[in-house]
């Protein structure tokens, strides 16, 4: 799960600036769009809501009866939509390029930290070490079979798509707009995408949020037909001291504090969500080697405050 983007304002409101703002996967959510008529503008935003709730029906954790939900509860899921086995089919090539850092089967070992720490009097140490050990067996990406018919995972596993659904969600939005002849637009469905420039002629502005004062802008970028997404464990934390967040190295079962946030500059949404969820496990040597490869640029926060540029 990422921390989100903060949408910098300009300095004045445009006239056929159209904003919508609400939420999407669990997250804030806001759309922004450059068109000449006010009723096709809000004809495009339905559109583009009713694509985030159809996409919702098959990769949220939260939607009841979602197809996500059916999969992890019948650990098998016939007839799987299309955008769900795609999807899945990302998650598996990142998680290749990236080591195994990035895993989509590390749901057992949320579901254990959370449930461990809701309980009264929880040992702030956090789980045993053999609960996080049987946690442990029940993740890895060899565990999903995918198939065009069918989508089966072995006994105890489990998916949370948090780490690149909201980037997938957010490209599915721009493709529409795009279809539908929007060339100026800024998608944030947990993660941001530019499509094209600022009406006002410059790029979009994008605030980076501070890990250390959630809320608030520690940097600003330009956003120009590019998307960023931003990951750190102080986006959830699931004790009270802050020892433990939702950053889980599917290596170790362990949350993970190596950065205090990092900032992935991609191409598109899914790839920056998902290389920003990646990128807080590995490294900064991997991560550089990995940006250069992957051409993206990668802002990291440092948990001593500094901040500093791969790429």
């Amino acid at each position: 799960m990422a921390g989100l983007p903060l949408l910098a304002p300009h300095a004045a409101p445009q006239p056929m600036l159209h904003v919508w703002r609400g939420s999407a996967l669990g997250a804030n959510a806001e759309l922004q769009l450059h068109h000449p008529d006010p009723a096709e503008a809000r004809r495009l935003i339905r559109d583009s809501l009713d694509e985030v709730a159809r996409l919702e029906r098959q990769l949220s954790l939260y939607q009841p009866d979602s197809a996500l939900l059916r999969l992890n509860r019948d650990g098998a899921l016939a007839a799987p939509p299309f955008d769900l086995l795609r999807l899945l089919a990302e998650a598996a090539r990142f998680h290749a390029l990236t080591d195994g850092a990035f895993d989509v089967t590390v749901q057992p070992l949320w579901d254990l930290y959370a449930g461990h720490f809701a309980r009264a009097g929880a040992d702030p140490a956090g789980p045993p070490a053999e609960a996080v050990a049987a946690a442990l067996d029940r993740v890895g990406q060899h565990r999903i079979h995918l198939d065009a018919d069918q989508i089966t995972l072995r006994p105890g596993t489990a998916i949370t798509l948090n780490g690149i659904a909201q980037g997938y969600v957010t490209d599915r939005v721009v493709e529409r707009l795009r279809a539908n002849g929007i060339t100026q637009a800024l998608v944030d469905m947990g993660e941001a995408r530019a499509l094209g420039g600022h009406p006002m002629g410059d790029a979009w502005q994008v605030g980076l949020e501070d890990p250390a004062a959630p809320g608030q802008i520690a940097e600003t970028i330009p956003l120009r037909n590019r998307a960023v997404a931003t990951s750190g464990g102080y986006g959830t934390r699931f004790d009270a001291a802050g020892r433990f967040n939702h950053i889980f190295d599917p290596a170790d079962g362990r949350s993970s504090w190596r950065y205090a946030a990092i900032s992935v500059i991609a191409p598109d949404a899914t790839t920056a969500d998902a290389l920003s969820t990646a990128f807080s496990l590995l490294p900064p040597e991997r991560v550089a080697e990995l940006a250069r490869q992957a051409g993206v640029t990668v802002h990291v926060a440092r948990t001593d405050g500094t901040r500093v540029i791969l790429a």
